[in-house]
């Protein structure tokens, strides 16, 4: 097997990754502070996150299944699984290498007639996604589980509603309803929120990786991730030519361009079309016309010594990015693909 380097690469700032951690847990006050390292880490690496969230001081951390936590269990750690417990699960999480968070009655009996140890709960307090009715666990429905967190999800904390602390209380009232050990509401947004939403237990995800979800957050979350990739060619394109599928961009004048080994099957969507940028030390190279499956077209007539083989960097404060291209933090992490190759600082 020939080892082929990609021309497009992943560089992952491990500190800030571990300093935008130790932030979170700070400002989650007395509360623990978790880690969701699903869908594979946001996009960088569930493995690699882990293991250097853990040296950070990390004790507690979220995947959405029983594949990704089966991908941790060599390092030992604690993880729950917040897809909960289908009839296929029960083999893996009696295995012990994970908690399942139960949120649903057949989960629950589920789990009961499979003789599970400890769990985690996810209640319903108002987003209708996944959770057990908040009346269901006060009426006794755990009753002799050993529950480790009883938690629930901020439907709007990256907004300032009413449904925050409506949730808030929800969850509060049933403290002491069951004999679950800790409370977990807040995310990386309802961090931010403040010490009321913290409980016990906080479960940030997207502000580790370098993701503002709300205005507080941008004085104390580093970027993590920066996209490079190489150059395949450069070009001179004549006043009038055209660039890129449907011919959108048209050469007011001469005009030097290069073409970079990136496009959507890596995550960088057609929103960046004539949107996006692209640097090369402190040159800025606007992306021109479309953006399309694995390349991207660059004006780079302010890096005249730019050639073929080199690298450029793509522009991806998330934030500004998500502007930009009018894609969620979300969706621009996680839709980071394979064809990357990972590189830790």
């Amino acid at each position: 097997m020939i080892d082929i380097p990609p021309p497009l690469r992943l560089l992952i700032d491990g500190p800030a990754l571990a300093a935008n951690w130790r932030a979170l847990d700070r400002m989650s006050g007395t509360a623990a502070a978790g880690a969701a390292v699903k869908a594979d880490g946001y996009g960088l690496g569930a493995v690699q996150v882990a293991e250097r969230l853990a040296q950070a001081g990390c004790r507690d951390f979220f995947t959405a299944t029983w594949a990704e936590a089966q991908a941790l269990a060599p390092l030992g750690l604690i993880v729950s699984v917040l897809h909960g417990l289908r009839a296929e699960d029960v083999p893996a999480a009696l295995a012990g290498f994970a908690r399942p968070v139960l949120s649903t009655p057949t989960q629950v009996a589920r789990w009961r007639d499979a003789g599970g140890g400890p769990c985690d709960v996810m209640v319903d307090t108002g987003m209708n996604r996944l959770g057990l009715a908040a009346a269901d666990v006060a009426a006794g429905m755990l009753d002799g589980l050993t529950i480790e967190t009883l938690m629930s999800h901020l439907a709007c904390a990256d907004e300032d509603s009413s449904m925050n602390p409506a949730q808030r209380t929800a969850l509060h009232e049933l403290r002491g309803r069951t004999g679950a050990r800790r409370l977990s509401l807040a995310n990386s947004a309802g961090i931010a929120l403040g010490s009321d939403y913290a409980f016990d237990l906080t479960r940030p995800g997207l502000a580790l990786y370098g993701g503002i979800a709300r205005a507080e957050l941008a004085s104390v979350i580093a970027p993590v991730v920066t996209p490079q990739a190489q150059v395949l060619q450069r070009r001179r394109v004549p006043a009038g030519a055209t660039v890129g599928y449907n011919a959108t961009w048209t050469a007011p004048v001469d005009t030097e361009v290069a073409i970079v080994n990136l496009g959507y099957a890596d995550g960088y969507l057609r929103g960046f079309s004539d949107r996006g940028v692209a640097t090369a030390g402190d040159a800025m190279l606007p992306v021109i016309g479309r953006v399309s499956m694995d390349l991207v077209a660059l004006n780079v007539a302010a890096a005249p010594d730019l050639a073929e083989g080199e690298w450029v960097s793509i522009a991806f404060d998330l934030p500004t990015a998500a502007a930009a291209s009018g894609l969620s933090q979300y969706e621009l992490l996680t839709g980071l693909g394979a064809r990357y190759g990972r590189v830790w600082a």
